[in-house]
């Protein structure tokens, strides 16, 4: 295939490449994600103090908790909407980053692309795609939290994907679909400045100094750094973007618990303390790691089967 031929190929085509490399990752890890989520909820000092109370346990607890408490199947509870939300978020992210890099920031005349123009685009990409994203996120949300307000003897909430749309749309109109956008946006921007700059990065350093070819091993070594980057920057942004998504709603669909994401940033570090921000972070570096893994070198294969230039 021609290099024009390359570089003229069709964004929806690479949006599609992206958002079935997204899918497949995000079937595989996804227990992970759902562990993650709870494990942020647990000790909620909010919930805490308008008299709620939920046992606190670690990650393999949880995840055991959830198989014993709920059944096995429930560890994907939620999955339609993250899948559904990859297909949006990185499909948008990935297409973006591309256009950022090759057309509106531009390259080096070396062909490489600096680390900080790097940066820029992996956080507004990121941003980009979780804009879009964010309804599916807070579906999701809520659907993975159901097993546990049943447990705890609470009426439920949601009884599906549909019906967690509807009522979020009853409740608070188009604009409540996008209840804690600002955090999610933030946490986005965050963990894509450390998995698409950190895997752009890594793997042409590899490229450039090692005798690493742009094969499987160099797209795995460059995967796992990003994972492990990604996971450090954007949990606390995580924790903050559940709390404020999972928070019951009055009427008007606003908040009960906390009136933004700096209040629940404040809430949080004073009745928890700052490390209450990076509450289910082993989860979410065990998931990050290989999600990263699995989606790059499902994305860089794909694109080279059916003939697209590597990432």
């Amino acid at each position: 295939m021609s290099a024009q031929t390359e570089e003229g190929w069709p964004r929806l085509t690479k949006f599609v490449l992206s958002a079935c490399a997204a899918s497949v990752a995000e079937l595989v890890t996804f227990p992970l994600d759902l562990t993650k989520t709870r494990l942020q909820i647990q000790g909620e000092a909010a919930i805490r103090d308008h008299g709620g109370s939920v046992p606190y346990r670690g990650m393999m607890r949880t995840a055991a908790g959830i198989i014993e408490e709920e059944g096995l199947f429930k560890l994907w509870q939620g999955v339609m909407p993250a899948v559904y939300r990859h297909i949006v978020y990185s499909g948008v992210r990935m297409v973006a980053y591309e256009q950022l890099r090759d057309s509106v920031l531009g390259k080096a005349e070396d062909d490489s692309f600096p680390f900080w123009k790097s940066v820029i685009g992996g956080m507004m990409a990121g941003a980009i795609g979780q804009f879009f994203a964010s309804p599916t996120d807070l579906v999701k949300v809520q659907m993975q939290m159901e097993g546990r307000r049943r447990l705890e003897g609470k009426p439920p909430r949601v009884r599906g994907m549909y019906h967690a749309f509807v009522t979020i749309l009853s409740k608070g109109g188009i604009r409540g679909l996008w209840a804690g956008w600002v955090p999610n946006v933030q946490r986005a921007a965050l963990v894509n400045m450390g998995d698409l700059t950190t895997y752009d990065s890594v793997k042409h350093v590899l490229l450039r100094n090692t005798s690493l070819g742009d094969n499987v091993i160099c797209h795995s070594i460059a995967s796992v750094c990003s994972g492990v980057v990604a996971a450090t920057l954007g949990t606390p942004a995580d924790v903050i973007k559940t709390r404020i998504m999972n928070q019951p709603r009055d009427k008007n669909g606003r908040g009960l618990l906390y009136k933004s994401s700096t209040d629940c940033l404040i809430q949080a570090i004073r009745g928890e303390g700052f490390m209450s921000l990076y509450k289910g972070f082993m989860p979410t570096w065990m998931r990050m790691a290989p999600w990263s893994l699995v989606f790059w070198l499902t994305y860089e294969q794909i694109r080279r089967l059916i003939g697209v230039k590597s990432f």
